[in-house]
């Protein structure tokens, strides 16, 4: 199953549906109002936490890029794996709120 969001340009977006459907890919369907479904959502989330939480904060645009590769390497892999391992149940939240909030 593949799962995308409805953001992208509309060209790029019908060339992607029609190889979906050449190749038989099912896609779930993806509402346009629920971007906290999507994982990466979340790793940025926790790489600004991570940021924010430095001692002291960048004070600069070089110091803020530093921190940020810094941050994104050290994001624990078990937190990437718990956000791949809970979109199942994202997806029935998804389906049970009909593409309305969940609390993920």
């Amino acid at each position: 199953m593949f799962c995308r969001d409805n953001r992208g340009m509309l060209i790029v977006a019908r060339i992607c549906t029609q190889f979906l459907e050449a190749e038989n890919i099912p896609v779930l369907a993806w509402p346009a109002y629920s971007l906290d479904m999507s994982s990466i959502e979340h790793v940025w989330d926790a790489l600004d936490q991570r940021i924010r939480q430095r001692v002291p904060v960048p004070a600069n645009i070089q110091q803020l890029r530093t921190a940020i590769e810094e941050e994104w390497t050290n994001i624990p892999q078990a937190t990437i794996n718990n956000l791949i391992n809970s979109m199942g149940r994202r997806c029935v939240a998804l389906r049970e709120a009909n593409g309305g909030y969940t609390r993920y």
